[in-house]
């Protein structure tokens, strides 16, 4: 079983670290190359811990299984580091502190390189594994720390929703590679005070039991997991969140169709010069803008003509049904809307008294998405029976206006 897990975990990262180094067609993000070589160096600090692989390490040199899997979570550790230090500080001042890191990182692979050939001229003593567990110790902690206040810091300034719960995950996973730690100096404690608790170089067989494998062994799969997903996460949301933002603007586009015609039917002055698209004749998000943009300029434009006396009838109209229906303003504006562009389009002289703004207007947020969904409401009123109940019993058959 724990066998088939970290095979199953390599594998992932080795899928994800694919996903990061695919080609794009737009621009590659900030740190997908990082990232690509951070999911690599797990997946080979995973594969080094399974049977087959780690036998065959050892196989050459005992305990090179230990060795690799160290190195590769150490690269790893400091390739997430480097990765935020791209997304989060100026190109000069990461570039600085990456090359800082990845010397520091040398260092440590040259000490611990230097003790595990001693450890392994002296097998009877555990004085350097001692002193090599005490390096990777002291190093791994102290990325973790430094990434987990990258991390807590970003996530709190974060505006995209996507980030903030990914650097949140990977946030816990980092939490849970300071138990990993905490445990790994316990070792170093109870080895290097002769305490007995610990036996060295213990391999683990199960996820659980004994209770150390907890600690050495699911809790760096754990950990791997969640800052893994938790970094990745956005860039997975981000062409799906696309995706869907894109299917809406094409929806809501066709969804204003009824009121965008009425309106610019009535006052076609509303309507852009269609030659000035400069090549978003095919981009859902230009035309939305258009579309509500000349919308609310014959909002704007029918102001006059308004009636109150329509507006009232609709309200009336709606109060008497029963179940009442969804957005009932919506359908009183549609009512209001459609009167005064007949009235517009039939050259009438507004004078009845004018009818005020659908309630909320003023109040309602003033971007796409608020606007767009208020406009929908109103343009899928219009085939409401009030809207026409309304017309009719002000005297007007089919869109007209009261007078």
């Amino acid at each position: 079983m724990i066998s088939i897990l970290f095979s199953a975990v390599a594998i992932l990262s080795f899928t994800a670290a694919v996903y990061w180094a695919r080609k794009r067609r737009a621009h590659r993000p900030a740190g997908s190359g990082v990232m690509c070589a951070l999911l690599m160096a797990w997946a080979v600090a995973f594969a080094t811990y399974t049977p087959v692989i780690g036998d065959a390490a050892d196989s050459v040199v005992p305990s090179a299984s230990r060795l690799l899997s160290n190195a590769a979570t150490m690269t790893a550790a400091t390739l997430v580091l480097v990765f935020l230090f791209q997304l989060n500080l100026e190109p000069e001042v990461a570039h600085r502190r990456t090359r800082w890191r990845l010397a520091l990182l040398g260092i440590v692979f040259v000490s611990l390189a230097g003790f595990f050939a001693a450890e392994q001229a002296n097998p009877s003593s555990t004085q350097y594994y001692v002193l090599y567990l005490c390096i990777y110790v002291s190093y791994f902690a102290m990325t973790v720390k430094d990434f987990l206040i990258q991390v807590w810091k970003q996530a709190r300034n974060s505006r995209r929703t996507s980030q903030r719960l990914g650097l949140r995950v990977a946030a816990i996973g980092c939490f849970v590679s300071l138990l990993y730690a905490g445990y790994k100096i316990f070792v170093v404690l109870s080895l290097g005070l002769d305490l007995g608790l610990i036996t060295a170089h213990h391999r683990c067989s199960a996820l659980f039991t004994p209770a150390r494998c907890a600690f050495s062994v699911t809790a760096p799969i754990v950990s791997a997991l969640l800052i893994v997903s938790g970094l990745t996460l956005p860039a997975v949301v981000w062409p799906v969140s696309q995706y869907a933002r894109k299917r809406w603007e094409a929806r809501s586009f066709a969804a204003l169709g009824p009121l965008w015609d009425d309106m610019s039917t009535a006052t076609p002055e509303i309507v852009l010069d269609p030659t000035a698209l400069d090549g978003g004749s095919h981009d859902p998000d230009f035309l939305l803008h258009r579309r509500v943009i000349e919308i609310n300029d014959g909002v704007l434009a029918l102001g006059p003509y308004r009636s109150l006396e329509v507006q009232k009838t609709a309200q009336s109209a709606l109060a008497a049904l029963s179940p009442q229906p969804k957005h009932p303003d919506a359908i009183v504006e549609a009512a209001v809307l459609s009167a005064a562009a007949s009235a517009k389009r039939t050259g009438a002289v507004p004078s009845w008294p004018e009818a005020p703004q659908a309630p909320g207007t003023s109040t309602r947020e003033g971007n796409l998405r608020a606007e767009t969904e208020w406009l929908v409401q109103v343009s899928r009123a219009y085939r409401h029976s009030t809207v026409r109940v309304a017309a009719e019993q002000c005297g007007r058959v089919g869109g007209g206006s009261a007078t």
